[in-house]
């Protein structure tokens, strides 16, 4: 009997540290609204475009950079985001305004957060032909058809890059904790758009916080069970 009931304690106290452990690590609901970037402003010198994300858990500020042809703020422009290609697979949902960062040249871009989010997403409208390679490895979240045709994403082989075929439109996810993103551009054309969202601003720990946290919280739950054996065995005997 008493053996029966220090099993059960070691059960239950092993239990409760990964289910502790489980509860701690972050997830992403597969019902997520995505947070999309109201830009405001914008520098042709510098070739900035700039605004904020308002994100159920805060407000994160973002700013593009890399020269632009031309750009809607404030959703006072015309509304490209139309079509299949942004509300057809999973939490995809199509910008919420009509604001959007007009490319033509070949360049480097870099999108930048005043501090880190969770999970970024990239709209693109009119992709065509473009040759495209990121920073980060992404997930293709929608594509198909939108406001000028229809189009697909075709990834390289690590899912860091992408051909346009067709009237590419669609939504890539660039999963985890992120401060920035970059992307470069190889083939000029007049034009294709983006725009970027989020899942929300960031308010876990690093990676590296997580290892510390989980392995301390593990050590301790064997402590915990070492203690109770200890005390079942003194008990018994």
């Amino acid at each position: 009997m008493r053996l029966t009931l220090l099993l059960l304690r070691a059960a239950m106290c092993s239990g409760l540290v990964f289910a502790t452990a489980s509860l701690l690590t972050p997830t992403i609901g597969s019902a997520l609204t995505i947070s999309w970037a109201d830009l405001t402003s914008d520098n042709s010198d510098a070739g900035t475009v700039s605004g904020s994300i308002t994100a159920p858990s805060g407000t994160v500020g973002v700013t593009y950079s890399g020269g632009y042809a031309f750009d809607e703020l404030n959703n006072t422009g015309f509304n490209y985001w139309t079509g299949v290609g942004y509300t057809y697979n999973g939490p995809a949902n199509q910008p919420a305004t009509s604001d959007i960062i007009g490319l033509s040249d070949a360049n480097t871009g870099v999108i930048t957060f005043s501090h880190a989010v969770q999970n970024v997403f990239v709209a693109f409208n009119s992709w065509n032909g473009a040759q495209v390679t990121f920073s980060a490895p992404f997930t293709i979240i929608g594509e198909g058809c939108g406001y000028w045709g229809c189009g697909t994403f075709v990834p390289n082989g690590t899912n860091t890059g992408f051909y346009g075929n067709g009237e590419t439109v669609g939504i890539l996810e660039f999963s985890g904790n992120l401060t920035s993103l970059t992307f470069t551009d190889t083939v000029p054309e007049y034009w294709h758009g983006l725009t970027v969202g989020i899942a929300d601003v960031s308010t876990t720990p690093l990676p590296s916080t997580w290892t510390m946290m989980l392995i301390g919280l593990v050590g301790l739950g064997f402590f915990g069970c070492r203690q109770s054996k200890k005390g079942g065995l003194t008990a018994a005997a």
